[in-house]
């Protein structure tokens, strides 16, 4: 096995692109084309975390946040970013980061954040904008089912909970091949008439190279006539921070204790309490202070998240509780959940949860 097989494995979890357009995921260091000997898990790549994938003959880590975010103009080891990155490539070591891609991802941060509050009716709070895609093509109505097919095996036509969705038209295309062509029906040089169907089918973006694949392997047509639209729709299943409900409602300083069990956290920086019981929770790990307005319009009566300013929780508004558990706090069990997805794809060699406390914030 090699680093590009556990990459398209992590990408299957949360594809790179559905990462924000700021982000910088993917394969920052190293050969992807390495034999894998280990991998090691982690929020945050430092050189201590360097020093435990040597000890633990691990080629390759793999990280929430990266490591190298804006462009590196030198490597003299001045920085901490540096140093890591020198570090890394004198041990071959390999660093591959997920970050905002897996933020957005259905089963990925907020999804743990929920399975630790145990959380249930959960939805995305914020949904992805330009996710799906529609591609729409005509083809020989006696070979429509083959195309149908062979497009759903690839991953078209789901739609939410429902597979094997399309929508077909039958009409005449008509074509004349100039000299030049090779057509698979008719003549070149003659006007044909062939009994079509025209099939409209959608997808999620990150399937369009394999979808347009099977569409030229599949298709008779030397030229295949196809048309790709981005569709305005809301994506279920793709987009940033999630919304749920307690299994049972909770006073705001019950709830406060609660989550202060459940997510090992010894501090909660909150706004005023409103004197109301907590039931639906909105929840987005890391610095969320862009979703209050979002929080509150989806009718959650608390709202977990990192990084607020003092000022943000003014914006509260006597509408919703805010609960600031810390931005570490908020992702630390993010590096379990990768473990956990990649110890069931791949059995063949050591998957390592980092046992490094990467949180840089102290407390007294």
């Amino acid at each position: 096995m090699i680093v590009q097989d556990v990459i398209n494995h992590l990408e299957a979890l949360s594809p790179l692109s559905y990462a924000e357009d700021f982000d910088n995921v993917g394969l920052l260091v190293g050969n992807k084309n390495a034999p894998i000997t280990g991998v090691l898990v982690t929020l945050d790549t430092l050189e201590t975390v360097v020093d435990e994938a040597i000890a633990n003959n691990c080629n390759l880590i793999v990280s929430f946040h990266p490591i190298i975010f804006k462009g590196l103009k030198k490597l003299t080891g001045k920085t901490y970013v540096e140093r890591v990155v020198i570090k890394a490539i004198k041990n071959d070591i390999a660093i591959y980061s997920m970050h905002t891609a897996l933020d957005n991802a259905f089963q990925g941060v907020n999804d743990m954040i929920c399975n630790k509050l145990e959380l249930t009716n959960r939805s995305i709070l914020i949904p992805q904008s330009g996710t799906i895609k529609k591609l729409t093509t005509f083809v020989p109505s006696n070979e429509a089912e083959d195309l149908r097919n062979a497009l759903f095996e690839v991953g078209a036509g789901n739609i939410g909970n429902y597979n094997d969705c399309s929508f077909n038209v039958e009409g005449i295309g008509t074509f004349n091949g100039n000299e030049n062509s090779n057509p698979t029906k008719g003549k070149k040089g003659s006007i044909h008439s062939e009994k079509e169907t025209q099939i409209s089918v959608t997808y999620s973006k990150h399937l369009e190279g394999n979808i347009l694949k099977t569409l030229f392997k599949t298709h008779s047509y030397e030229e295949v006539a196809y048309e790709i639209t981005t569709l305005e729709n809301k994506n279920q299943h793709i987009g940033i921070g999630m919304v749920g409900e307690l299994k049972f409602p909770l006073s705001e300083e019950d709830f406060l204790n609660y989550l202060k069990n459940k997510m090992d956290v010894k501090y909660i920086r909150h706004s005023s309490f409103l004197n109301k019981n907590i039931n639906k929770v909105a929840v987005l790990g890391g610095s969320g202070s862009f979703a209050i307005e979002t929080a509150k319009q989806a009718g959650a009566d608390a709202f977990v998240t990192a990084d607020l300013k003092y000022h943000d929780f003014f914006t509260a508004e006597n509408q919703i509780l805010l609960a600031d558990i810390g931005h570490y706090e908020s992702e630390q069990y993010t590096k379990n959940l990768i473990v956990a997805y990649l110890t069931k794809k791949i059995t063949n060699f050591a998957i390592i949860l980092s046992k490094t406390n990467t949180n840089p914030v102290k407390y007294i």
